[in-house]
């Protein structure tokens, strides 16, 4: 099938080939039929090896999104209060004229007060960062540091392994022991999910390794119900009994990697009984782990990012990525770790975005505004942020410490643009939105971060009313501005040629071409890629001790790093709030997108909060209760579920629901703080300490805070 079959079942019906853009692993191959220039379905790829033609709920009903009433269709301006949501409609020339007139006049008196935030609502290279950064970048305006998601682990893995790289998620189902550490995959990753199970019925063993006992947990071998932020623990108990035991390949070790003997002291010192009890579990879970690990092979790890949304998570993240090089793992093809390949692609950062249109060059780059603390930096920043342009980000649901967040965008000295599909909370700020098309609508190419693949998405149908893309939108901005660089004329084929080497051995031949005609392609990598090292490491191998880190001050080797709100850190909150929260996305949402989908949203009825037997029974909680979580940041309500899945002193409140959705305007994220990772400046959601008692968070809308 080409970019367009002509030959579908359906007379007077095409099927155009398209990638989901969403913030996942899987990125799905899809095919969307089209009849009368209408969108009628969207399916996965059966043709597509990873897609397999299947699609997850969510993007199974993209449709019900594309074609919702609620879809933004036309510029708006505010009229009434910031957080109102009141607005009128104005053409597009008035919107983008006023808009760039705002923006040059605080460029010409100081660029660094533009600040764009965005994030992941589509990981297209086009519609992503790519316009997007080479207009900021033109301007002057302050570089944001887009950290919320997988930054620490990212940077762990640079230090360990030398880059995002890992094993072929498609060789998962050849494994004969899989560690899902820190994932729920039945709601984040089905298709590894579907390689999992298929791996189970051929003998292979299946471990879950989670605070939580999710639907993944209910269906593996075992599950191993560890304290949040006490993962690096428990790999260094790993690693001690692996030594003890001689279960290592001495001669992967000595050929392979650097530091073993520095990296076994630190494990010595870290005993079976030790780590259990840091992790909150027994002494014989960890021994029983560490010897299968060792003992069944090929033993393969699906890291994800919940782990390391803790103070310590980029040391969690590397104490895990050094057990594959222990073992020997990475000799085989189903052996090693993922937690994302993204290095695994030729990209070329530095003429996608383009950071040479930087005013003064290298040598005067503008500051940096770390994006988990937006809160902040709308309150304190100095200079101030006088503009903030919004897009494929919604930072009034996700963001953490929401009480500073919403009191920075409720600044009326604040000028605030949005590009969003929907009227979102953060949209319900701003002074003008513009509406943004959906994936159905646009050109747009994709690579992964959980398989080897690069995938063209082609426009299905017509924008719908007078929806724009992003890459138009700030196309036709930087021409307001008087910007005459060709970077920022650029069409969206040229910034997708700019993103990628296409031309790498790893691409194969007409790379490019071949994309956009079968719609994906896959990257030539070794069945295994690091049988004989071969990281893109300094030394060429996997460093468990890091020059790197030792020279910039910071220990080289991995350690546990404990929760800054934890009773071993701060006993005295702990006893105030005594219980750790977790928000992982609920099965039917993806961060805050489709919260706004009716169907989905009917399916998860509303916000939950799942609370062991023991801590519900003495705080007078019982199943169906409304409940408020709270601690000094704020508050938000939820419904109690009494369960002993989750583990006590621990409570699970799904996310990520849209606060103007839900009683009291608030989410989890009312409850969550600022503070940053050991490594990679990310979000430390999941160290978060809380008190939870009968009844409603007492909180007023959103729209009141504003003014």
């Amino acid at each position: 099938m080409s970019m367009i079959d002509q030959s579908a079942p359906t007379a007077g019906e095409t099927v155009v080939r398209g990638a989901c853009p969403h913030d996942c692993p899987d990125t799905c191959a899809l095919l969307v039929t089209v009849r009368d220039g209408r969108a009628i379905r969207v399916a996965g790829d059966p043709d597509h090896p990873s897609t397999a033609g299947v699609l997850c709920a969510k993007v199974s009903r993209y449709t019900e999104r594309t074609y919702s009433p609620q879809r933004l269709l036309s510029p708006m301006r505010r009229v009434g209060r910031k957080g109102e949501g009141r607005f009128e409609a104005v053409s597009w020339d008035e919107a983008l004229d006023d808009i760039a007139a705002k923006l040059s006049a605080i460029a010409r008196r100081d660029p660094q007060r533009i600040l764009p935030y965005s994030y992941a609502g589509t990981m297209g290279w086009v519609q992503g960062e790519g316009m997007g950064s080479r207009l900021f970048h033109r301007m002057g305006a302050s570089l944001l540091d887009r950290t919320i998601c997988s930054s620490p682990g990212i940077t762990a893995l640079q230090y360990t392994l030398g880059g995002a790289v890992g094993m072929d998620v498609e060789r998962f189902v050849d494994s004969k022991l899989i560690l899902i550490w820190g994932s729920n995959p039945i709601t984040s990753s089905v298709h590894f999910w579907a390689l999992a199970q298929e791996a189970s019925r051929r003998g292979a063993k299946l471990i879950a390794i989670d605070p939580y006992r999710s639907d993944t947990a209910l269906k593996c071998h075992q599950h191993i119900a560890l304290m949040p932020g006490t993962d690096a623990a428990l790999a260094l108990g790993m690693m001690h009994v692996l030594i003890e035991e001689n279960l290592l390949d001495p001669d992967y070790i000595d050929r392979y990697t650097v530091g073993f003997d520095a990296l076994a002291q630190r494990a010595a010192q870290w005993t079976p009984a030790r780590a259990a009890a840091v992790c909150g579990i027994s002494e014989a879970e960890v021994r029983g782990l560490a010897l299968d690990y060792g003992r069944i092979g090929p033993a393969a790890i699906r890291l994800n990012y919940g782990m390391q949304r803790v103070h310590g998570g980029g040391n969690a993240v590397r104490a895990v990525a050094c057990l594959p090089a222990l073992i020997g793992a990475w000799r085989h093809a189903s052996g090693g770790l993922l937690l994302s390949s993204s290095n695994m692609v030729p990209v070329t950062p530095a003429s996608h975005v383009r950071p040479d249109l930087i005013p003064g060059g290298a040598g005067k780059r503008p500051r940096v505004i770390n994006m988990v603390e937006i809160g902040d930096a709308l309150l304190a920043a100095d200079p101030p942020v006088e503009a903030v342009v919004v897009y494929n980000s919604n930072p009034l649901a996700v963001a953490p410490d929401s009480e500073k967040v919403i009191q920075g965008f409720s600044r009326e000295d604040l000028f605030t643009v949005v590009i969003e599909q929907f009227q979102t909370d953060t949209a319900d700020f701003a002074d003008y939105v513009l509406p943004a098309t959906t994936q159905l609508e646009h050109f747009d190419v994709h690579k992964t971060y959980g398989h080897w693949y690069v995938l063209a998405n082609h426009p299905a149908i017509a924008p719908l009313g007078q929806a724009r893309s992003n890459s138009d939108i700030f196309r036709d901005l930087a021409q307001r501005m008087g910007y005459s660089e060709p970077a920022l004329a650029a069409s969206d084929q040229e910034i997708a040629r700019d993103a990628m080497n296409w031309s790498h051995p790893l691409a194969g031949d007409q790379a490019f071409e071949r994309m956009m005609s079968q719609g994906w392609i896959r990257m030539q990598h070794p069945d295994a890629p690091f049988a004989q090292g071969g990281f893109p490491t300094p030394s060429g191998r996997c460093e468990f001790w890091s020059e790197r880190l030792a020279r910039s001050g910071h220990d080289p080797l991995p350690d546990w790093v404990p929760n800054r709100e934890s009773a071993t850190a701060d006993p005295a909150l702990a006893r105030r709030y005594p219980l750790a929260v977790i928000s992982p996305p609920a099965r039917n949402f993806l961060n805050s997108t489709f919260v706004n989908v009716d169907s989905l949203r009917a399916r998860e009825k509303s916000p939950r909060c799942e609370i062991h037997p023991a801590d519900a029974a003495p705080r007078g909680i019982a199943h169906g209760d409304r409940v408020r979580v709270f601690n000094d940041r704020g508050s938000f309500g939820a419904e109690a579920s009494v369960s002993d899945r989750a583990r006590p002193g621990v409570v699970v409140a799904w996310g990520l629901w849209w606060p103007k959705l839900v009683e009291g305007a608030r989410n989890v994220n009312a409850v969550t703080g600022q503070a940053l990772t050991d490594m990679g400046r990310g979000p430390t959601f999941y160290d978060c300490l809380v008190e939870v008692e009968p009844g409603a968070a007492a909180q007023a809308s959103l729209p009141a805070t504003g003014g």
